[in-house]
């Protein structure tokens, strides 16, 4: 089942990863380098002149509303929304027809304090404009298409840029309003190098480390915990067994805790590498689970033997913890799968059948578990009348 959910996985992973594609051509215009941009469906294409350093740009954007927006913007610093000079496309309110204006986001826009005003930008911006896909005959409508174009003087001798992208579901006035906050939207960033064509080997590595993050939690506390608990719930009664239930038991719930941490880690850089990027439940739910896994590793060392009249008491806390870590760690398993944006993937499907056979197999094993228990009961209440039934069978005979 983990190996299934993996597959699934990276299948979905890797079906993201080449589902955009990029063009240098337009109807006006030809470039020479392009680049499917991570989120969005959003590319882009451009030619830089580096003679007079001068870069020739265009965003292909797609809308998410009739009275949305989408823009794009340069931000001189780091690739972030703060700080960033950007110019935005959509229908004017009156009109209808499609606009474009100049931002520039400083951290009263990322704390929604007042909305984002136009004015003109503080770089060496030479020329923008801003068209439909389709030309004059086309309208503004949900996944219409827009090119963005821009020329911009770079400074000398540097042709990293760090690029900022987003869209909108509507404009109050003239000035958009804030964007979706789902993790494609909040990541909506690049470092580019525009003489080279790559992108900037950090976004790469985060998307990688998103990757590998959601695969050994899920994996870990999503399924390795639950089959553990299962194991100790019905395994612990066949007598045929002996003591192997317990190391099973021990055994996968030690190797889940182990690939848990080391999610739980890559989760922590993961928030390091993104500053300003909060998923507060996701996060939460983290924390929970991994505190309760940690406990259940430390009860081990204090497990009382079976003649301990505290041993009931640790078999309590035990049940519940361990129950509580299973479904909080199920529970953040589903809210990762939204956070990473799978929750209509081959990813969240695989991981659906893994938990439904689990569940199909507790059922089962449940079911026989009272049937077990039931036959038992009977024969042992036939046995109690047995003796009983001799015992009186024979007070009877001594008394004539």
């Amino acid at each position: 089942m983990p190996l299934l959910f993996v597959l699934l996985f990276l299948s979905s992973y890797v079906r993201t990863a080449f589902s955009a594609h990029c063009s240098t051509t337009t109807p006006t215009k030809t470039f020479e380098k392009c680049m499917a941009l991570p989120t969005q469906q959003a590319s882009m294409a451009w030619t830089f002149h580096a003679h007079n350093a001068t870069l020739d740009l265009v965003f292909f954007g797609t809308f998410i509303s009739p009275s949305g927006w989408v823009g794009w913007g340069i931000n001189p610093s780091s690739a972030e929304m703060t700080g960033t000079r950007a110019l935005v496309a959509f229908p004017d309110p009156n009109s209808g027809l499609l606009v474009l204006l100049p931002f520039i986001l400083d951290p009263t826009v990322k704390l929604q304090k007042s909305p984002p005003l136009s004015r003109p930008l503080d770089i060496q911006l030479l020329s923008s404009s801003a068209t439909l896909y389709g030309g004059k005959m086309a309208t503004i409508h949900n996944g219409a298409a827009v090119q963005i174009y821009a020329t911009f003087k770079l400074v000398k001798n540097k042709t990293k840029i760090h690029l900022v992208w987003n869209r909108g579901l509507y404009v109050q006035g003239y000035s958009p309003a804030i964007h979706p906050t789902t993790s494609s939207d909040l990541s909506s960033f690049a470092t580019i190098d525009v003489l080279y064509g790559f992108s900037a080997a950090h976004k790469d590595d985060t998307r990688t480390l998103k990757t590998v993050h959601g695969i050994l939690n899920a994996v870990s506390w999503g399924i390795l915990l639950p089959i553990g608990a299962v194991t100790a719930r019905y395994l612990r009664h066949m007598q045929a067994l002996g003591p192997a239930w317990f190391y099973a038991h021990a055994g996968i719930q030690l190797s889940a805790l182990f690939i848990g941490t080391v999610g739980f880690a890559i989760g922590i850089r993961l928030g390091e590498l993104s500053p300003g990027v909060v998923y507060g439940l996701h996060r939460k739910l983290g924390f929970a689970a991994f505190s309760f896994g940690a406990l259940q590793t430390l009860a081990l060392l204090f497990r009382p033997k079976t003649t301990n009249k505290f041993r009931k008491y640790w078999k309590s806390y035990h049940h519940f913890v361990g129950y509580a870590c299973v479904v909080l760690g199920v529970v953040n398993v589903f809210q990762g799968l939204e956070v990473m944006g799978e929750s209509r993937s081959y990813a969240k499907l695989g991981y659906c059948l893994c938990l439904s056979t689990l569940i199909g197999a507790c059922i089962a094993l449940e079911v026989n578990s009272w049937v077990v228990f039931c036959r038992k009961s009977k024969e042992e209440k036939l046995r109690r009348e047995r003796l009983i039934g001799g015992g009186s069978d024979k007070d009877s005979g001594s008394h004539g």
